[in-house]
């Protein structure tokens, strides 16, 4: 077997969202070299499923969808000398400032004096909640079925029940009605909606969207695909069975630190190693994505342009 080829930058970026990409674009500018490896094959992570409007106002001063704002952020990175490596997963990050890194030719290892990572966020599912019954087909984070619609062209059911009234949620659920479907509740276990209030109003309220607060999936029907689920009143224990075809859940979004869980210990995490984006907190938008992005990127060259003066 042929050793692991490796390769050097000064600054490694996994991810090419928002934040990534203003890191990686932000850094070069000071002459540091920074390499952004991403798994997907295209830049700008969720932007480019998110077709609805609200992205840009406060970077660019007008109003885009998320595609179009990927764009503007391309734009910016592609005009720098930072490197792209698209359909390139990291695999795993050492202590000694190394990466193992997969692509289509195989194996490689990138040497590093900073790491970024912008890896974004996960959804939680269902299952992170005891809700008994059946794992049937049709059942979807709000963020896989908005993946799945926006760029796969595929079709969920008609009847949508969604749990959580996160901004994702609201969102989706705005979508389902323009394309012709119903969705027959949003579910909230608190006594108040969640999310931006601009969703609220354009998308629950607008479109009509009932809301039943205080309340809970405990239940799933159906086999192999789902046919309903039981809504759990909290304040009056009452137990509802709502007829469905589609589940979508909307229950919040966790930081993605996963390539950062070995390198953890008591004192936290190693000073080489940052976050941003989505991966460090749940940003409301994307703008705010972007310069934070930014920011640190200009932080990071600063220190290798620092460690480079002391020798």
């Amino acid at each position: 077997m042929s050793p692991v080829k490796t390769l050097k930058t000064d600054i490694l970026i996994v991810g090419s969202g928002a934040a990534g990409m203003a890191a990686a674009a932000a850094a070069s500018d000071f002459g540091v070299s920074a390499t952004v490896a991403d798994d997907r094959n295209a830049p700008g992570g969720v932007l480019n499923q998110c077709v609805h409007s609200g992205f840009g106002l406060g970077r660019y001063g007008k109003e885009m969808t998320g595609p179009e704002y990927s764009g503007e952020e391309f734009r910016r990175f592609a005009d720098s000398s930072a490197v792209y490596l698209p359909g390139c997963r990291v695999l795993s990050l050492a202590a000694d400032r190394t990466a193992l890194v997969s692509n289509a030719e195989g194996l490689c290892r990138f040497s590093f004096d900073e790491c970024i990572l912008a890896t974004g966020c996960t959804e939680r599912s269902l299952w992170s909640l005891s809700a008994a019954g059946t794992r049937p087909e049709g059942i979807h984070t709000a963020g896989e079925a908005q993946e799945m619609i926006e760029l796969g062209g595929y079709d969920t059911g008609s009847r949508i029940f969604i749990l959580g009234s996160g901004d994702i949620g609201q969102i989706m659920a705005r979508r389902f009605v323009q394309l012709g479907k119903t969705v027959v509740c949003m579910a909230e276990q608190n006594g108040h909606i969640g999310g931006m209030k601009r969703n609220q109003d354009e998308c629950i309220r607008a479109y009509d969207i009932p809301v039943i607060l205080n309340s809970t999936v405990t239940e799933v029907h159906g086999f192999p695909h789902i046919t309903g689920v039981t809504l759990h009143h909290i304040d009056s224990g009452i137990d509802e069975l709502i007829e469905c075809d589609t589940l979508i859940t909307a229950l919040g979004l966790e930081p993605d630190k996963t390539l950062a869980e070995d390198l953890k210990t008591a004192d936290g995490y190693p000073r080489w190693l940052h976050f941003c984006g989505n991966a460090d907190f749940v940003h409301e938008i994307a703008d705010s994505a972007s310069a934070q992005g930014e920011k640190l990127g200009i932080t990071v060259a600063g220190r290798i342009l620092n460690k480079r003066k002391e020798v």
